[in-house]
């Protein structure tokens, strides 16, 4: 069976991440959505929250798993005999850096290949950050995150649609 790794903060999971694991499921048979412990990035939703609404998000699925991980992403991919990594692109900028992450891994891993998806044409403008900003100032992130989503955004953030 086919396993891929899906790093990222997810803080929180929006719509274009969902579309990339969905996509991503017609080409490996199990996706693992690592959430990335970065002691640096002080998170909206602690690392407990955003495992319990990513698991929410997939529950019934049975080929996606949710763990979160601290440290390198290849010392992961080795704890969890995986090789394959996915990450969605949104625009040029992005590029660049996956580009620099996927031959670093590449180089600390030579078995670790890393896997690009263009985002869907509905989610390219979609960040977890933008997110979280469009909520903060009271703005509708309907269609952007999952219904659960939204609704524990709104608590955290207050007001927002």
């Amino acid at each position: 069976m086919s396993l891929a790794v899906y790093p990222g903060s997810f803080d929180p999971i929006t719509n274009g991440h969902i579309d990339i694991v969905e996509r991503s499921l017609k080409v490996f048979d199990r996706i693992i959505i690592a959430i990335a412990l970065n002691q640096a990035k002080a998170g909206l939703f602690s690392l407990e929250e955003r495992t319990e609404l990513i698991r929410d998000v997939f529950a019934g699925n049975p080929r996606v798993e949710v763990e979160s991980f601290d440290g390198l992403l290849v010392n992961y991919l080795q704890r969890r005999n995986a090789n394959a990594v996915v990450r969605g692109l949104r625009a040029v900028s992005d590029f660049e850096y996956e580009f620099q992450m996927a031959n670093m891994n590449r180089k600390l891993l030579p078995t670790a290949e890393t896997f690009f998806l263009m985002t869907g044409a509905d989610y390219f403008y979609v960040s977890s950050r933008l997110v979280k900003e469009v909520a903060s100032l009271g703005g509708c992130v309907a269609g952007l995150v999952p219904e659960t989503v939204r609704r524990r955004l709104l608590e955290k953030v207050g007001g927002g649609k």
